[in-house]
């Protein structure tokens, strides 16, 4: 590993300046994927920006229409939130379901979302439910954040300050997890909005996108019903030691459907 320096800022204006400091410096949150990297020597910052000390940075909040959860919150606080898993039940599933209690208490929902790795399941639940990114810059709607492998629409220095989560009528997430990592080797996250059915998926492809044949269909009659005998193309899915392309795409209707199912057994309409 090679040596890098550490800084810890304690305003978002310090933190913000020690990016500008050093092109290389790299933002670190909870370190679930950074630090990894870094063993690995795939990734050689000359410096890492630590986010946790920010208060600005942490907490949730919830108002009449959105829950809105700061960057360096841990998935463990979501999972937990008395809000969250009354209004939106869906986002606390998903999130008490990542990696393992260590992952759950150090990982953090900005992290994960200015990371994202094509398995990561928080970003098929900001497509889902259309979320807005915030930043340090302004803010990014979730359908033109996630633009490929590992990539978002995040500027350098930009950094993730909060997610805003609209809550929906009633949503569900369903994911195929890898027996090692727990990571999604395919997730679907199903939402009924104000503007209608919105469905996300991770892990099959590249990056998270939004499933518009299940969306279409759901939307004449929501039931898993109306996805039998859907096909779903393997173009552009992933192929890998864990399952091939055709298996995702099955995946795809499989989790699909156990996710409508969910769904309606709440009975919880928003």
């Amino acid at each position: 590993m090679r040596t890098f320096d550490y800084v810890r800022p304690a305003t978002l204006p310090e933190a913000l300046s020690a990016l500008a400091a050093s092109p290389e410096a790299r933002a670190l949150g909870g370190g679930m994927s950074l630090v990894p990297a870094l063993k690995l020597r795939l990734a050689a910052p000359s410096a890492l920006v630590d986010l946790r000390g920010i208060p600005e940075l942490r907490g949730i909040r919830i108002t009449d229409d959105a829950i809105v959860i700061g960057a360096t919150t841990t998935h463990a606080d979501v999972a937990a939130h008395p809000a969250i898993l009354d209004r939106l039940p869906a986002l606390a599933a998903l999130a008490g379901g990542i990696g393992d209690p260590q992952v759950r208490n150090c990982g953090t929902i900005g992290g994960v979302v200015a990371n994202n790795d094509p398995s990561a399941d928080y970003p098929a639940a900001l497509l889902a439910l259309g979320a807005s990114i915030e930043t340090s810059r302004g803010s990014h709607a979730a359908d033109d954040f996630f633009t490929g492998m590992f990539e978002t629409a995040l500027a350098p220095g930009e950094i993730v300050t909060a997610i805003r989560f609209p809550i929906p009528k009633q949503a569900a997430y369903e994911k195929f997890k890898s027996p090692a990592s727990r990571y999604a080797l395919v997730g679907v996250f199903v939402a009924v909005t104000a503007g209608g059915v919105r469905v996300a998926v991770t892990g099959a492809a590249s990056c998270v996108f939004r499933a518009e044949m299940i969306e279409s269909a759901l939307g004449e009659r929501l039931a898993p019903e109306s996805l039998e005998g859907l096909r779903f193309s393997t173009d552009g899915l992933n192929a890998d030691m864990h399952a091939d392309a055709p298996f995702r795409a099955h995946l795809i209707g499989v989790l699909a459907r156990r996710a409508v199912s969910k769904l309606l057994a709440t009975g919880k309409v928003n």
